[in-house]
């Protein structure tokens, strides 16, 4: 929370947050638009480009190069983003990953 004045401007910090909190509820409830968004989906959800590289394994999707799919094209493609990922469920995902980063194992 960013520092306050006096109580209205806590309420207003307070109801921008609570804002963006349901427009995030709102796109994680949603389905995947694309192939690429729901290895997205699936990295938000296991918080692993590992675990999504399996995923997308099993599925039997190759990478653009051609060979099997790795963390590095997970992490790629939440870095790069790409045209058929919405940008608000792409800034959930870099979080995600800034917040693993930041502090090891998010869950």
């Amino acid at each position: 929370m960013k520092p306050y004045s006096n109580i209205a401007e806590l309420i207003e910090t307070l109801e921008s947050e609570k804002q963006l909190l349901t427009e995030q509820i709102a796109i994680l409830k949603s389905e995947p638009q694309s192939f690429n968004e729901q290895v997205i989906f699936k990295y938000i959800d296991t918080c692993s480009t590992g675990k999504t590289k399996d995923f997308v394994r099993s599925l039997g999707v190759k990478s653009e190069r051609g060979s099997f799919f790795s963390s590095g094209d997970v992490s790629k493609l939440i870095k790069g983003g790409a045209d058929d990922i919405s940008p608000e469920l792409l800034a959930i995902a870099r979080k995600v990953a800034s917040m693993k980063n930041k502090n090891g194992k998010h869950r």
